[in-house]
């Protein structure tokens, strides 16, 4: 039961169903931080869906990780998973899965114990999503399969998915940075209501 083709399409479709949750996590963080707070969707939603996915995508990662360490038919051990470039199966691409991991692990511990740092500590740390996610790409380009069978453009609309809120995100700080009276113009501000 450890080899075979269950654990295989495990690991396939957990690995292609992180990275569209990863994306949808990191575009929703993204865009909570821009825009006014109670125009179209109030804030505290966008954040709520944000955390809710990312919670999400933790699980389908640890799933993804764990079918690949139990499937025999290639030679992974739990340590790999953790420990970037160790492994001897395709020591690129599954070393930046393992980095994927390393900084999911960072995010995950940090924002669960987020009400205990300082507020700029804690956003500093939380920027690894962008490497992050750019790792989770790059690993699963590089060492999957699925590619060549017709989803390569999950790939591409996760990769326009985030390069477009990220430069909605940019414009939108440009626009507001003159403003005085934009609540929100650093980006790490939650306020409850609009200043008068």
């Amino acid at each position: 039961m450890t080899e075979g083709p269950l654990l295989w399409f495990l690991n396939r479709s957990t690995g292609l169903v992180a990275l569209v949750l990863l994306t949808a996590a990191t575009v929703l963080g993204v865009l909570a931080l821009g825009g006014r707070p109670g125009t179209r969707v109030p804030r505290f939603v966008v954040q709520s869906v944000h955390r809710n996915v990312a919670l999400l995508a933790v699980v389908t990662v640890a799933v993804h990780v764990l079918s690949s360490v139990v499937d025999e038919f290639v030679d992974i051990r739990w340590w790999h998973a953790l420990v970037p470039f160790t492994g001897d199966h395709e020591r690129v691409w599954l070393g930046l899965g393992a980095v994927a991991v390393d900084l999911l692990l960072v995010v995950t511990v940090t924002s669960l114990l987020r009400h205990r740092m300082r507020r700029r500590t804690w956003h500093a740390l939380h920027l690894s999503v962008y490497p992050l996610w750019l790792t989770s790409i790059l690993h699963g380009a590089g060492m999957g399969t699925d590619l060549g069978a017709g989803l390569w453009w999950v790939t591409l609309c996760c990769a326009a998915a985030v390069a477009a809120a990220v430069a909605w995100r940019l414009v939108r700080a440009s626009k507001t940075e003159d403003d005085p009276t934009d609540p929100v113009r650093d980006g790490m501000t939650m306020p409850l209501r609009r200043s008068p």
